[in-house]
């Protein structure tokens, strides 16, 4: 599912997200994995987010419930590109209602995923594979979300010792969303 808004951001969302949250709201996962195809044929590549992040820092970017700006949840503790993808860490608000839902259908394996905002700074087309690649990004938002455009997008650990708990959860989403053969 893409959202059209001015000036062309654009929004991912991936059915893997985060699998483990603390009772204060703390969790972690990726919000985007590098080289790996979305359900829209976008790949992102190494180093896209760098600027960006440089520029913003974690506290600049914005946790939102479903990518609606009036509805932000908590707030990004750690944002990181890794040899993975963007490795992020958050708190979600627990003096918002919104925010205890969340918590609450997190720490039931009912969502894990995220998914990124963002504005398109630099792609190019792999033309053979029909793929978008996006070289640099100017990330604006990390939503929570029920399904992510990247599958593999996910919550990866809910710091509560739940290591069970996000180990079924990714089972359960390879199950519903198998991710495509190339």
């Amino acid at each position: 599912m893409k959202l059209e808004f001015p000036a062309a951001p654009e929004i991912k969302l991936n059915p893997h997200a985060p699998a483990g949250i603390t009772e204060e709201g703390v969790f972690e996962g990726y919000a985007s994995l590098f080289d790996e195809p979305d359900l829209s044929q976008d790949v992102v590549r190494r180093g896209a987010f760098s600027e960006s992040l440089a520029r913003r820092g974690a506290g600049n970017i914005r946790m939102l419930w479903q990518h609606d700006p009036a509805q932000p949840i908590g707030t990004w503790t750690t944002i990181r590109e890794d040899a993975r993808g963007l490795f992020v860490r958050g708190r979600l608000n627990l003096a918002v209602a919104r925010a205890r839902e969340v918590h609450a259908l997190m720490r039931d394996g009912a969502i894990d995923g995220l998914s990124i905002g963002y504005r398109v700074r630099r792609a190019g087309k792999d033309r053979r594979r029909g793929q978008r690649i996006l070289e640099k990004l100017d990330l604006w938002e990390i939503s929570v979300v029920t399904f992510p455009m990247l599958p593999a997008a996910r919550v990866s650990q809910i710091k509560d010792g739940s290591d069970r708990l996000a180990a079924a959860i990714r089972r359960a989403a390879d199950r519903l969303f198998p991710r495509p053969a190339f």
